[in-house]
């Protein structure tokens, strides 16, 4: 049900940006700080900023659902690809990363290594983005174990 509500939502956002008079392209350094919504593994708020034009800084302040439902914060710093995928209109670069995450469970509080991998499409006439993007995790504390993250989500650009 949450997926379904996720895609529904995305792709109402996708046809009200696609219809929305065109104005000319902006770069994306133009609007350097974004703020949002993440949903799926963790859901919360989401953040970037671009330092250039290739790399740039996220983060989440979510919570977690899988394992120990927990609050979660992470943040990685990312590097994009915009010349993988020719797209008509907007950009679809790709983005790799490594991060940090810290989840707050009743009782041990966790820390681990994320290694996002993801897309996020940017719009030509608007200052939005949405991205899809999958972590694995490592734990290190309090035990060493293996983790994973899957989200997506939207953001705004100021």
């Amino acid at each position: 049900m949450k997926t379904a509500i996720t895609v529904l939502a995305l792709s109402t956002l996708v046809q009200f940006v696609s219809q929305a008079q065109p104005a000319p392209a902006t770069d994306h350094l133009d609007h350097r700080f974004g703020a949002g919504l993440i949903l799926g593994e963790p859901t919360g708020v989401s953040l970037k900023y671009w330092f250039d034009d290739t790399w740039a800084i996220d983060g989440a302040i979510t919570s977690s659902f899988h394992r120990d439902t927990a609050l979660q914060v992470h943040s990685d710093i990312l590097w994009h690809a915009f010349d993988l995928f020719n797209v008509s209109r907007g950009r679809l670069p790709l983005y790799l990363g490594l991060g940090a995450r810290v989840k707050f469970p009743d009782g041990d509080d966790q820390f681990g290594i994320r290694a996002p991998i993801g897309v996020s499409y940017m719009f030509d006439n608007a200052p939005v983005d949405i991205f899809v993007e999958m972590a694995p995790i490592l734990d290190l504390a309090p035990s060493v174990r293996g983790d994973f993250n899957v989200a997506t989500g939207v953001r705004f650009w100021f």
